[in-house]
């Protein structure tokens, strides 16, 4: 009954929603405004309970809703005991990198008893993205939601569904997660994997003490759903599926693509995906059901989290059935669905893919091992770009650049790894050491980027989802090996490439994506594993203003926080 409630207020908000905007004049931008409290709550699941940072008392958050062109005002106020720092995951944040969240890069954090306003217009985007923490492992229960309807009297470049539902993919701990990383790290080793994920905050029936704990989404027979799936879990990629029904994918990181049909999809950490369903098959009750995908030597959190997708008026007791999702370490599974993303490319929605490249990037992401004598094993466990462990600073590299702070950062990110080797050959696991600093790599206004982010088998190969704030890329083409600069690039695709704010470079392989530099400011880059982002394995972008006042960095806020 609870979860009926549930569904049936979120309809009502949602409808009331889309009346004040059928109310509002075409031509005017409107002004949201939320309110995020971060408060302390008690949350029981598997059979656990413990205190877990929350906004609004939710877990997950409250949704974010607005439409393409609004101005989005929202007030955070910190009432736990960590700091607090929110990501708009996806927003570009044009000039105003203020508003993008991620602690000590574009502000200080929010202190406990403390508030900051985040605003900012949203601007050319429209679909699904979504909100978390930025700083400590903190996005493990601080998360919701971003729905970004078009621009009003514009429509879907698809068939308008009936009715729309989040599916938000997390993890959940049994212990403190701040505990556990605190832990690993005086050891020099990674936590351990989560005890469960969850859908919408809940496990499902196939877990302990989980009956109750599990998301239903009530569907009538021929009727067709928009589902927006997104992926907040800290460390794993996953496969989703519905038992017997297809899905067809319609947009992927809030960009419309080609639709196509699937059975599965693949979705990293960071990432969102919208996919129509059509409720054709016999009115019963079925598990939409994810799991990780991990094709390397590592060890996940390999149980199968589930939710109900239920027939109307069929009973509660009928057993749902369960999809067949592929195994684990399924690598063709993963590589043919991402190679059939591809953008709209209509000419309402365009792909202005760069095609002449200013700067040719070449980035190796690896895993390495740094002396730590406090350490188990005397060693650190850490991971790099271009053999770099990104060191935090003390101070927003956002102000140090605005207000030309010296000392905090240096602009001599390397362009390419300082030696090059066999990156994706035998496991290497002598000189494992990396150098510590924070680099940044300067960047041109509005000149065109092409970076090849390319895995090594230092330790391990094993896929990385990495994320570029403040701009969207395309990704022009990818493989599994090393990178061939005289062979690969006649093989990109720069037609209709997927165009997206978080890619995964494949394990033992690479990608490379394009992008133009329009927006000046300080734009972090990193890899959205919680845990290889701990260990360093993030770099930032200086981007230059341009000449005038309107290619150039707005001020800050008055009420930025103070380091």
């Amino acid at each position: 009954m609870a979860m009926k409630l549930d569904s049936y207020l979120q309809l009502f908000f949602l409808g009331c929603f889309y009346f004040s905007w059928f109310l509002s004049s075409p031509a005017e931008a409107a002004v949201r405004k939320y309110q995020f409290d971060i408060r302390v709550k008690n949350v029981s699941r598997l059979c656990h309970a413990k205190p877990i940072v929350t906004v609004n008392g939710r877990f997950p958050g409250p949704t974010v809703y607005a439409r393409e062109g609004d101005r989005v005002l929202v007030d955070v106020t910190n009432y736990a005991q960590y700091n607090i720092s929110i990501h708009w995951h996806g927003l570009k944040q044009f000039r105003n990198g203020w508003a993008d969240g991620p602690a000590y890069i574009t502000q200080c954090p929010i202190k406990t008893g403390h508030s900051y306003t985040y605003d900012f217009n949203v601007t050319g985007q429209r679909g699904t993205l979504w909100w978390h923490a930025h700083i400590l492992w903190l996005r493990a229960t601080v998360y919701g939601a971003i729905v970004i309807m078009p621009k009003e009297g514009r429509m879907f470049p698809f068939p308008q569904p009936h009715g729309e539902t989040k599916i938000i993919l997390g993890e959940w701990w049994n212990s403190d997660v701040e505990t556990l990383v605190n832990q690993a790290n005086k050891l020099g080793l990674p936590p351990p994997t989560s005890d469960s994920h969850t859908i919408n905050g809940k496990p499902g029936p196939l877990f302990p003490c989980s009956s109750k704990h599990t998301f239903s989404m009530e569907v009538e027979a021929g009727k067709t759903y928009l589902l927006r799936i997104i992926n907040a879990a800290l460390n794993d990629e996953l496969f989703f599926a519905i038992a017997s029904h297809n899905m067809t994918v319609v947009e992927i990181d809030a960009v419309y693509t080609k639709p196509f049909t699937t059975r599965v999809i693949l979705i990293a950490p960071g990432q969102t995906t919208n996919v129509l369903i059509k409720a054709d098959q016999p009115r019963s009750r079925y598990f939409m059901a994810a799991r990780p995908f991990m094709d390397a030597p590592v060890p996940v959190d390999n149980k199968t989290v589930t939710a109900i997708l239920h027939y109307k008026g069929i009973p509660n007791t009928v057993l749902p059935s369960m999809p067949k999702l592929p195994a684990p370490n399924n690598t063709n599974v993963a590589l043919r669905y991402n190679n059939r993303l591809r953008s709209l490319n209509s000419p309402q929605f365009p792909a202005k893919v760069p095609l002449k490249v200013d700067r040719h990037l070449f980035y190796t992401v690896g895993l390495g091992a740094n002396p730590c004598s406090s350490c188990q094993n005397g060693t650190q466990l850490t991971a790099s770009l271009n053999n770099i462990t990104f060191v935090m600073p003390k101070v927003g590299l956002l102000q140090a650049h605005y207000f030309h702070i010296k000392g905090v950062f240096k602009t001599d990110f390397p362009d390419r790894p300082p030696v090059p080797f066999n990156y994706t050959g035998v496991p290497l696991t002598a000189n494992l050491g990396t150098s510590l600093g924070t680099r940044l790599s300067k960047v041109a206004f509005n000149s065109t980027i092409e970076l090849v982010l390319q895995d090594t088998n230092l330790l391990t190969v094993e896929s990385h989802p990495f994320h570029l704030h403040g701009f969207n890329f395309f990704v022009v083409g990818s493989g599994v090996g090393n990178f061939d600069p005289s062979k690969d690039p006649a093989k990109f695709n720069l037609v209709d490439p997927p165009e997206r704010n978080t890619v995964g470079v494949p394990t033992g392989g690479w990608t490379a994506i394009r992008f133009r530099a329009d927006n000046p400011g300080v734009w972090f880059m990193h890899c959205h594993l919680e845990l290889h982002t701990m260990w360093g394995l993030k770099m930032a972008f200086v981007v230059e203003n341009g000449k005038s006042p309107e290619e150039s960095i707005i001020p800050p806020p008055k009420d930025l926080p103070p380091c």
